[in-house]
């Protein structure tokens, strides 16, 4: 089954639009893996967070070079991020659910993350003009603890449901740190997604969930998608683009809350 052309279909439309707008594969790859190839959530959570890692290691390495990364905050987030997944794999193996028993549960916690960024996608530019009228620029150790307890957030979201490091961690670190521009805020962000993805992944394969013949087939379409889509962004318009995004992530999300 898994040499359908498909899967790698797949991968290139949803590189071609995390190319274009920026937000993770995560929440559009896992839900089509689930939906409409009918791949267990789990089985779709894991292989999409080792096939997010190595996306967005190619990512990084662009942002490092265009000095757009905050390492410190890229550290923050992984001192909650990385024990708070690692604690989340531990119970997922420890209550199974990978296994056949748990699918239902997975997919509304999937639908739910979805929900949250569908939101966050939809109202980020609303979010933002109330932080930046309503809440003023945290002092550096009060924002560093609250970048802790967002990875440690997202630690747990990510492990679970292989969404939220995108939407969602952007828009609170945008809010966290205003002052910064939005480049460096996305880089640090797919910095920290890279150890974030890479050791829920290998969780998720150490507990039976990560199909690497899919994860290829999906790499094959991805990369050139990438690709594109990056080209394409300059020429797209972002509000167009926003709407249609969450608009989809929201119609996905409800289906899964659904079923």
């Amino acid at each position: 089954m898994l040499d359908n052309p498909l899967y790698s279909l797949a991968g290139l439309l949803v590189g071609v639009l995390v190319g274009l707008t920026g937000v993770g594969g995560g929440s559009l790859m896992t839900p089509l893996l689930v939906l409409m190839f009918g791949f267990h959530p789990a089985t779709a959570v894991g292989t999409d967070l080792l096939f997010a890692s190595v996306t967005k290691t190619v990512g990084t390495a662009v942002h490092h070079k265009g000095r757009t990364v905050e390492w410190p905050i890229v550290f923050s987030l992984g001192i909650g991020s990385v024990p708070a997944a690692m604690i989340t794999l531990l119970l997922m193996h420890r209550y199974g659910f990978a296994g056949n028993k748990s699918p239902g549960f997975l997919s509304f916690l999937l639908g739910g993350a979805l929900l949250l960024t569908a939101i966050a996608v939809l109202v980020r530019p609303w979010i933002l003009k109330y932080a930046g009228e309503h809440i003023e620029a945290m002092d550096s150790r009060r924002a560093t603890r609250w970048t802790v307890a967002l990875g440690a957030l997202l630690g747990v979201l990510v492990s679970l449901t292989s969404v939220g490091a995108g939407a969602l961690g952007t828009t609170a670190l945008l809010i966290l740190y205003p002052k910064l521009p939005i480049a460096r805020i996305a880089g640090s962000d797919i910095a920290h997604a890279v150890p974030l993805t890479l050791i829920a992944g290998l969780g998720h394969w150490w507990i039976g969930s990560v199909d690497f013949a899919l994860m290829g087939a999906l790499l094959l379409g991805s990369i050139p998608g990438v690709i594109v889509g990056s080209l394409l962004a300059a020429r797209a318009s972002d509000s167009v683009l926003r709407p249609v995004l969450g608009i989809t992530l929201l119609i996905v999300s409800i289906r899964l809350l659904m079923s």
